[in-house]
């Protein structure tokens, strides 16, 4: 726990987790009372489903641009512009859905919500890159047990309003949570010390995505993500063909719990090995955990399964924010965490698709089980990948929690 206190007591750290975790709710909210108001308004899911994936596509697509224009000044006005437009865009996509729109308009109102949405993740991340080396990875483990816990509360909230009132109340409190942390991180003690520092020259619009040591773990995290796309939907698709759909949400909860469990323990420690190698053998650990899945064929079975082989989640993700911040220059710190959080969503998208497709076809849920194993594998091979090393020593260096 003393570690846990030292980064409590950094300036503004307690605004960066609360605000960060209100600020991040929209983000596993608003996609699914999405869809869950377009399917009840238009009966159809394949519009639902098509609103509710561009809304995550813009999102994710906007997200780098609005990062490289924050690293150029500060992420304040960035934040503050958005805390202002996207309610209105919010409600103009709810205005849109409950008036009987065309598909077309609902679609169009979707990519501009989505496109609008807060810049707070890559925010508090570059905030964090910021502080005491020998504070930043328990920040790290903080942000992201704090991140598993959005996808635990979130959708839950969300299932909630949807039974009490009505999806789009659910969509109003996505917007209002967002508004309360990009407000709560812009006007912050950390925001309002932010130093930008200057590009040394003019660079290309994928300059960041491309710097040395980035394009591996990218492509190595967007393999991942990949995988535990295909791994949640094939979850519910467990449960059901089990006989007890009510489990699915469960089953979810239980491995992200898993992850939150072991992020609490990994930030807590002191590792003395190189991050890049850290990396590795934790996305090993990932792999491993996975395997077993594909052999259970009782639901309680598989959620202690979860849990087990979900504590090396946040873990991973800890080292990998950590693996970012070192490698990145130090003029396209929150770039750089936007570039990792769109490349995660576009690859978890696909792999969820891949998963339904392999459901629905001969391979059953097994297949959609065995592509998530695939998934982590692959990110373990793809950091024994040679390429081009970081310069300097940062991401070589042994890190202490």
């Amino acid at each position: 726990m003393r570690s846990y206190l030292s980064v409590w007591r950094l300036p503004s750290a307690p605004v960066l987790l609360v605000a960060g975790f209100a600020g991040r709710l929209p983000s596993a909210m608003v996609p699914l009372a999405l869809l869950l108001m377009v399917q009840q308004q238009t009966g159809s899911y394949a519009v639902a489903g098509l609103a509710s994936a561009t809304y995550g596509l813009a999102m994710a697509g906007m997200a780098p641009v609005l990062g490289r224009l924050a690293d150029r000044r500060s992420p304040r006005p960035v934040l503050l512009g958005q805390a202002a437009a996207y309610p209105l865009l919010l409600t103009l996509l709810v205005t849109v859905v409950l008036g009987g729109a065309p598909t077309a308009a609902i679609v169009a109102a979707s990519a501009a919500a989505g496109a609008g949405t807060p810049l707070v993740s890559g925010a508090v991340r570059a905030l964090w890159s910021r502080v005491d080396p020998g504070v930043r990875v328990t920040a790290y483990a903080l942000d992201a047990t704090a991140t598993e816990l959005v996808f635990v509360a979130g959708p839950t909230l969300v299932a909630a309003l949807a039974v009490l009132t009505t999806p789009a109340w659910a969509v109003a409190v996505a917007g209002t949570l967002a508004v309360a942390g990009a407000l709560g991180i812009a006007t912050s003690g950390a925001m309002r010390g932010w130093v930008s520092v200057p590009a040394a020259h003019h660079a290309s619009a994928f300059a960041t995505a491309l710097a040395p040591g980035m394009p591996r773990v990218l492509v190595s995290g967007a393999a991942l993500m990949l995988g535990f796309g295909a791994l949640e939907v094939a979850v519910p698709a467990f449960a059901d063909a089990a006989g007890a759909p009510g489990m699915s949400g469960v089953l979810l909860a239980l491995w992200s719990l898993g992850s939150v469990a072991g992020g609490l323990w990994f930030g807590a420690r002191v590792v003395s090995v190189s991050l890049p190698r850290q990396y590795r053998w934790l996305l090993l650990g990932v792999t491993v955990g996975l395997a077993p899945l594909t052999a259970a064929s009782d639901p309680w079975v598989l959620g202690a399964l979860l849990f087990l082989g979900g504590t090396a989640i946040a873990p991973t993700l800890t080292v990998q924010n950590s693996l970012v911040g070192a490698i990145t220059p130090a003029h396209a710190t929150t770039e750089a965490f936007t570039w990792l959080s769109t490349m995660a969503t576009g690859a978890s998208a696909v792999g969820a698709a891949l998963g339904g497709a392999l459901i629905e076809g001969p391979a059953g849920v097994s297949g959609s089980l065995l592509l998530a194993v695939a998934g982590a594998a692959l990110a373990v091979v793809v950091t024994l990948v040679p390429g081009r090393r970081p310069a300097g020593q940062r991401a070589s260096e042994p890190v202490a929690a």
